[in-house]
């Protein structure tokens, strides 16, 4: 059973201005990668340095976040492609969400994965059999 990480959750590991969040979202993702049921994709990655550089209160240092992202990069990931994209463009409109949130969905669909831990896509949402969970819903 694989479990996808929604960018959101990655980032909260270097927000020190979210101490609970960062707690928690450390704690999910050591407890979900020991279990080796943890994915990313290629998407989440390129995300996730934008956001710790640029998009954090007090973002990361530019070496700071490559020593993170290749630590995230050897995690197994899904390689993003056209199919996929085509997916997610089509999801987006019968879905009702953004082009990069659809293409989240489609991926760790692809990827065959249970859960998507996500904070931006609503708590509870099932996508064809993937279920949303928000890690930091009280």
């Amino acid at each position: 059973m694989r479990v996808f990480f929604d960018t959101n959750v990655l980032v909260y590991l270097f927000d020190r201005d979210a101490p609970d969040k960062q707690k928690r979202a450390r704690a999910l993702i050591e407890s979900e990668v020991e279990a080796g049921r943890a994915i990313l994709s290629t998407q989440v990655l390129q995300e996730f340095y934008v956001a710790v550089t640029h998009k954090l209160l007090r973002p990361l240092e530019p070496a700071a976040a490559l020593s993170a992202l290749q630590k995230l990069a050897m995690l197994p990931h899904a390689q993003v492609d056209a199919d996929l994209v085509l997916q997610a463009a089509k999801r987006s409109q019968t879905e009702s969400l953004s082009f990069w949130d659809a293409l989240i969905v489609e991926t760790a669909l692809h990827c065959g994965a249970r859960w998507l831990y996500s904070e931006d896509l609503q708590h509870g949402r099932s996508y064809d059999g993937l279920q949303v969970i928000n890690p930091f819903q009280a």
